[in-house]
Order: C-alpha cells, then structure tokens, then sequence
C-alpha cells in the first residue's frame, strides 16, 4: 500500500518548494507479543504471560529514561517514531534507549508502526505534560514499590519550560527566543559556552567569537542559573564594570552568598556585576565581564554526589525534601524528593536535573541511582569515571563477537598477502613502561652499507581486526580512548585485543603497519615508505631496562648497539626540533606503588624521564609527522590531523606576570621565542627551571583532532611541536583516532578503499568532536584518579615537607609540588593589616618585615587530610613558618 506524503520547506536561497514523499505500508509486521494470534510471534520480545504493556512516547523516554532502565521495568514497546524523535531531541537519551532495546536480558521492542497500515496515522494528538506525568506517576504506584518514584523526573513549573532559548534574567517580563536571537545579531548579546571555574564556582568564563575574547561572569547572580557547559547568551556590562583574575583565594569550605542567588523581583534592582565575594574590592579592572541573559541549549545531565547531612524527619516513610551536593564544586545544590532518606544519607549517589524555577535559589532534579558507601575506595573510583563520562561496562557479546578465536597467530594467508611485507627477519625491539601487556609500538634500527641506518616504527594493525561499521568499530568510536587510572585501565577495545592478539610482544609474530625511513648518521630522512608488515619482536625491554643497556659500556651486543644508534639519531632530531621552536614543556606526573591485594597506594612519588623515554618519544613524533604528510597529500579535504592552537598573549599573562617577578624576561612572540626563552631561564635550583616549564604549560589550550577540510592550511600548525602538520597513528590499540588514521593510511597506500564516512565531512567533524571530548575526559579522570588516591595516601599518614610557591594572593598563596592553597589569614580576615601583598612582584610579607615569601620560593608545610565539610575530604596544606 503506497501513501504519499507531502510538505513544503524553505531553501537556503529562501526559495519554498514542495516535496513529496512517497510512504509503503505493509500488514506483515509483527508487534513482539507472544500473545497476540495475529502476527508471527516467532521473534517475539514481549513475555506471554504480561499483565501490562506499555507503549511510551517521546516525552516519557526523554524525560524518564532513569525509570526505563531500572529493572522493574519492562514489557514495553517503543515505536519507531518515538525512536526517531528522541534521536532528533537528544542523541544520549537515544542511545541509551537503543541499548535498552538491544539488551537480551530486557524486554523492550520496537514496533515499526509508521510502516504498518493499521498504526500509521497523518497526525497525533497529545495530552499536556502534566497530564502525562500524572498517568506515569499513577502507573508507578501500581508497581508496588514506592522507590521507583524517585526515579521520576518532576516536570518544571509552567513559566520555565524552555522553548529554544529561555531567558533568565530575574524580571516578570518575559522575553521572547525572537528578541535574544536578534539581540545576538546585533552585536548587543553574545553567544557562547560557559566553563565555569574548576576551583571558584562563583567564576566561570564564557569564550566569545563576537569579540574575540572570553567574558568573565562573577556569583551565581550573574550566571542566572546556567550550567557549567551550557550554551549562553551574555551581556556585556559597561567598560567601567570590566574586571581582572580575583586576588583572593576562595575558601573551599566557603558557603554560597545566600544573597547572590536570590532573584530580585525586577531587572532593575538585580546586583548586576556581584561577584564571589560580594564586592569588587579585591579585583582589578582589564577583561570584558558580564552576565548571562539567556540559555541557548542546555547541558544538563546525571551527576554524583552525596545528600547534605540532615535529621531523619517525623514519620520516616513519607517523602523527605533534601538537598543534594555534588562532587563537582561547580555544580550548585539540588533539591529532591526522597522516600528513602536512611538509606541515602551516608551513600554517594547519582541524581539528574530537572528543572530551575526562576525564583528558587537552587534547581529540582530526581534520584536516579545508588552507587556505594561514601568513601569506600571502589565506590569513589565509580564517581570519578561517571563524572566525566567514562564506559566502564563490560563488552557486550555483540562486540565480542567481531574478535577472532583465541588462541591468535600468523598465518600463512598473512605471510602470502601481497599487500603485507614480511619482516620478521629484522632486529624489532619495544621500549615501554614497566608491566606494559598493550604494546602498540615496536622500533628498529640496522645499519646499511652506506653507511646509513635503516629506521622503522612498526605500530600494532588493529584495523585488522578492527572493520568499519562493525559493533566493535562502533563500541570503539564512542569510547574513543583507554582510560588510565591509578589502580586500573579501562580499554577501549577488548582485552584479547590489547593484550595478546594486536599487542608486540616478544618472541611471537604480530602484525604490524610500518613507517620506515632511511636516514644519515645526522638524523636526515632520506627516504620514507608505508607497509602492512608482519614482525616478531626480539625484546619488550621497561624504559629503565633500557636505560640500563645504553648506560652500561660493557654491553655491545646488537640490540644494545641498536639502542645506541637509536639514542644518538633521536637526539639531534630533538635538538632539530627544538632549534625549529618546538617547546620543551613539562608536567608533574605522579606514580603510585599499589599493594595488588587491597589495590590502596603504598608510596607515592613523581615519574622520572629518562633518555630511553625521550628516545621513544622521538621517533613516534617522527612517524605522526611522516604520516600526517601522506594522508594529507592523498585525501586534503577528509584526513583526520591534530592541531595546537597558538596561546593568545591574554592566555600567557600569568606566566609573563610571574617571571616578571623574579627577573625573568620571556620573550613569548613566536613558539621558538618562548622556547629559547625557556631554555635561559636557569638558576641555581635544578627544579626551577622545570616549573617554570610547568608553568607554560598550565598557560597552553589542548591540542586538538579536527578534519582538514575544515580549517585552513595556516591553522594546522601544532603551536608546541612547532609542526607545520601532525597526527596521531602510533596508538591504534588505545586511540580511535590512530585507528581512523590507519584507514587513511591503508588507502593512501592503494591497499584498501576509504571506508564511506570519509565521504561525510558533517559525520568527520562529529567524530573529531566526540574524540576531543574522550581524550579531555579520559585526561580528567586520570587526575582525578591521582587526587582520590592522594587523599587515600595522605589519610592516615599526616607528613610536614616542602613545596613551591606559584601563585601570590591577598590572603595568601598556591602551592606547587603538592598542589594546594595555603592561607595566612583567618577565614573572612583579611589580615588587619599583619601581611603586606605586592601582586605586581608577588611577594607577600609581614608588616614589620620578619618574613617575606616570593613567588617560587620552597616553603614548609604541613599536610593532613580534613574533613571540614561532610563527606568532602580534602588536603589541607599548613604553613611552618
């Protein structure tokens, strides 16, 4: 049966045309009941013996999706308009449905009804939000079990249901998506999205293309109930309101201004530039401010935390009105409703936004899940990896379908393809870290006749068995990276992958993708060419094993000697790299000894580099860049490349302010300025020239994946490699973006075709996005994983030692080595006079000159970890004078 459908659409011309559609009906589609005489039940979902089923539409599943996936939910049908509309409203909320119709173990089934001539309807009638949520809430007490209605979503009160921009300014006039839309146009609003402070909640910054600069937003008044990460419109106060960096530091345990958050009655009486504090005393005018007028999209979400602690109220099987705090300082308190107070109050626990009322001081939101006891070490980790969005669940057997039988090897198809060359007779070697069972990247070096070396790097083939379109492939995308945490790693591909079939280990054939260079003894390339390859490693060596070779003049059997060459070659090209402008740049990683029954921290202590590791180093940057030129030259307009943008001079303030102060001068007009620079910048202090490193760093915006057809060629440029192009192809086993690179690679070489999506430039540019996002959160995570056992570390064992100054402020000052601020005034004292503050040198001292403290000065402390809010442990950092 044949309908036609029919609408009319303007173009980007501003043309209107009909289209016309034409829709198939059929009568052969089953309905997934078992019970049912009509259709074939043969590949029924539903039970046969189900009291109810229930047909959900959009706003149920957008709005209850936390309901949906609890377990005492099932028996339902999703139709597949509902599927296509949440896709359209909200891809997360679409794929968590999607896993909840593909999961075996729950009966969910989708029923095409558009394509079915009984169910396919030219209109559909609704009811009101309220309504609806009346009927879910009447289903829920049906069930029987009254925990299941914290899971509901409480809809919003009828004055801030958001159309596409909801305006929040605290006035009864309501401004209309028409006004802020042409307000933006006009240059009077800007758009942007707010990152709020990770250290200040009362500070957040909202990055503007309209001016070319980011706007400032101080408290929570001028923030006007967006979020962290939240699609803005801002405007700009008047240039005499502008204000600089606060030169206070913020208290953790302070409380939020009740003030600052209460929504006067009228625009005009709204304390438009409050800052943190209450005053803008302790700023300094510079950068553009301003407040928020409106929400151009939300981005709301789950968060983790703890319910603020509070008496058991009379008649404890009631509802119970709490306030939630998230672990997440730049999240604000959330208001729920709960039946099941007792046993939430020493729980971290997960709870989703719902909706912010214009006059209440904090937003409403619902209980979505428990995770665990509050500081339990497993139930702390849990919270890091869900806050920034980390899949830690088990591979689905879909996915573990795509692998091949264990156990893997060679085979002689392999060694016969003419597409793979065989070179295992070469001398490969890996140089890792200790306990490394992921080996992604091996290296040889054998001389020639000539005179000169013969050098490869040979990286794991995992789009081998990695192929597009494929659950694998797709599971892997989202992922988009391996985790690293302290005590665990969290893969992107499946375990019999990293770590026996793509992994180069020693002593057994692998298949590998090979870049191999010939070069002069000064490190000049000579020639370079791409292979499928297969190879066996003669060696998976530590970076200290290595070392040790290299160091040990008595050795000087081949792989050793191999080492040598390679360690002399990756020197000049370091050397090279850095007389082109490369920045030197460091940071402090920290390494913990874990005890492997408890998996709690043993010691601490910081991750020392050695040459072997510089040497690895080398020639992986070499094989990105070597890389990145094929590709590029191939396929200009689809290749997948990694860029660092140039630090603004704005951004490198605080370095320049900080080296002023101690006499430095920092010429920071060019990469190979600031790196020359650097390289002067010594003093008798070994670790000082580090830090300063360290402070370059910390002044530097990420490096990031984008696809080349959508920059030109000048922004490419990789500000701290001083790397006209670069990628990223030496990682495939815990990058997807090495694995997309592979595929250009393979088809710039001529042996395989360019996989469909390449031909997508919308879908590349969504790709490159999401793996930004990954490796941002994968990098947050990490850290985050090194504070929690820090704490863990430092809980029973209070220790005085030493750190560095970085940062001077008024009521006192930011530690470097252990991470920290310590105050020299009394909280809400600001020091009556006892300590003089000289931003301008950053120096602090007493007023009768007994002690003086500057910027990068080693100091004493004292640590100890505290506990000055509930369940908010923190390191607290005591000066010893």
């Amino acid at each position: 049966m044949l309908q036609s459908k029919s609408f009319v659409k303007k173009t980007k011309g501003g043309k209107v045309v009909k289209v016309v559609r034409e829709h198939y009906l059929r009568d052969d589609i089953y309905c997934g009941a078992s019970i049912c005489k009509t259709c074939d039940s043969s590949a029924a979902r539903l039970s046969s013996d189900a009291s109810v089923i229930l047909i959900v539409d959009t706003n149920v599943v957008l709005n209850q999706i936390d309901l949906l996936e609890n377990q005492a939910i099932d028996e339902v049908v999703v139709l597949s308009v509902v599927l296509d509309e949440v896709k359209n409203k909200n891809l997360s909320v679409y794929n968590r449905l999607r896993t909840l119709c593909s999961n075996s173990q729950r009966k969910f089934f989708v029923f095409s009804n558009e394509h079915h001539k009984e169910t396919y309807v030219k209109a559909m009638v609704g009811e009101s939000p309220n309504d609806r949520n009346d009927r879910v809430e009447s289903y829920v007490k049906s069930l029987g079990q009254p925990e299941l209605l914290d899971l509901l979503a409480q809809p919003p009160s009828e004055d801030v249901v958001m159309d596409a921009v909801e305006d929040l300014r605290p006035s009864k006039r309501k401004v209309i998506y028409s006004e802020i839309t042409a307000g933006l146009h006009r240059g009077i609003y800007h758009q942007g999205k707010l990152r709020v402070n990770r250290y200040n909640p009362f500070e957040a910054y909202v990055g503007s293309e309209s001016i070319g600069d980011e706007i400032i937003i101080y408290g929570r008044t001028n923030m006007n109930r967006a979020f962290d990460g939240d699609i803005v419109a801002v405007e700009l106060f008047p240039q005499d309101q502008w204000h600089a960096e606060k030169s206070q530091i913020l208290d953790e345990d302070d409380e939020e201004d009740e003030n600052a958050h209460l929504a006067p009655s009228s625009a005009d009486d709204a304390p438009r530039n409050t800052n943190a504090q209450g005053s803008s005393a302790d700023t300094t005018p510079g950068r553009p401010s301003g407040c928020v007028v409106g929400i151009i999209k939300r981005n709301w979400h789950s968060y983790c935390g703890s319910l603020e602690p509070m008496p058991m109220p009379a008649g404890s099987g009631g509802i119970a009105h709490a306030l939630f705090v998230s672990k997440d300082r730049r999240i604000p308190k959330i208001r729920i409703q709960t039946r099941q107070l007792g046993n939430l109050l020493d729980k971290r626990i997960i709870v989703a936004v719902d909706s912010w009322d214009r006059l209440s001081r904090y937003p409403s939101g619902h209980y979505v899940q428990t995770i665990g006891e509050i500081g339990d070490r497993e139930t702390e980790t849990e919270v890091v990896l869900i806050e920034n969005d980390i899949n830690s669940k088990p591979f689905s057997s879909q996915v573990l379908a795509c692998l091949p039988p264990l156990p893997w090897s060679v085979s002689q198809d392999h060694l016969s393809d003419p597409t793979r060359e065989d070179l295992r007779h070469l001398r490969v070697f890996s140089v890792d870290p200790p306990g490394c069972r992921d080996i992604d990247d091996a290296l040889h070096c054998t001389p020639l006749p000539n005179g000169n070396f013969a050098v490869g790097v040979h990286i794991a083939d995992v789009t081998n068995f990695v192929h597009p379109g494929t659950p694998l492939d797709d599971e892997a995308s989202q992922r988009g990276t391996s985790v690293y945490l302290v005590e665990r790693r969290i893969d992107m591909l499946p375990k019999p992958l990293t770590e026996d079939i793509c992994s180069l280990r020693s002593d057994v054939e692998r298949l590998a993708f090979s870049v191999i260079w010939e070069m002069t003894p000064q490190a000049d390339i000579i020639s370079s060419r791409f292979t499928k390859s297969v190879i066996k490693s003669c060696a998976a060596l530590s970076y200290v094993e290595a070392q040790a070779r290299m160091d040990d003049s008595r050795l000087v059997d081949p792989l050793t000697t191999d080492l040598r060459n390679m360690n002399a070659l990756a020197k000049i090209m370091r050397q090279r790299r850095i007389d082109r402008g490369a920045l030197t740049l460091a940071s402090a990683e920290v390494k913990f000894q874990i005890d492997t029954e408890t998996h709690d921290p043993l010691d601490i202590g910081m991750y020392q580099i050695r040459e072997a590791n510089q040497m690895v180093e080398e020639f992986m940057l070499a094989a990105n860049v070597s890389v990145a030129e094929k590709i590029l030259q191939h396929f200009p307009f689809c290749s997948l490349l990694r860029r660092h943008p140039t630090p603004t001079r704005e951004m490198l303030e605080p370095l320049l302010r900080t080296a002023a102060a101690i006499g430095l001068d920092l010429d920071v007009s060019s990469s190979k300025a600031l790196a020359d620079s650097l390289d002067r910048a010594v003093g008798n202090d070994p670790y000082f020239n580090k830090l300063i490193r360290i402070l370059a760093t910390r002044c530097m915006t990420q490096a990031v994946y984008f696809c080349s057809g959508d920059l030109s060629r000048p922004e490419y440029l990789h500000y701290g490699l001083a790397a006209p192009l670069y990628t990223h192809f030496t990682s495939p086993i815990r990058r997807y973006a090495d694995v997309v690179v592979h595929r250009l690679l393979a088809a710039a070489i001529g042996i395989s075709k360019l996989p469909a999506v390449f031909q997508d430039r919308l879908q590349l540019t969504n790709m490159a996005d999401n793996l930004n996002y990954r490796h941002r959160n994968a990098q947050m995570a990490g850290r985050a994983s090194v504070e929690l056992h820090t704490l863990i570390y430092f809980r029973k064992r209070p220790t005085d030692t030493e750190a560095r100054i970085v940062k001077i402020r008024s009521n006192g000052f930011i530690l470097y080595g252990i991470e920290g601020p310590v105050y020299l005034t009394a909280k809400g004292d600001n020091g009556n006079g006892e300590w003089i503050v000289d931003e301008q040198h950053q120096q602090v001292k007493k007023a009768d000159g007994s002690i003086c403290y500057n910027v990068l000065q080693m100091v004493k402390i004292h640590m100890e970890v505290v506990e000055p809010q509930p369940n908010r442990p923190k390191l607290q950092l005591t000066l010893i004078e």
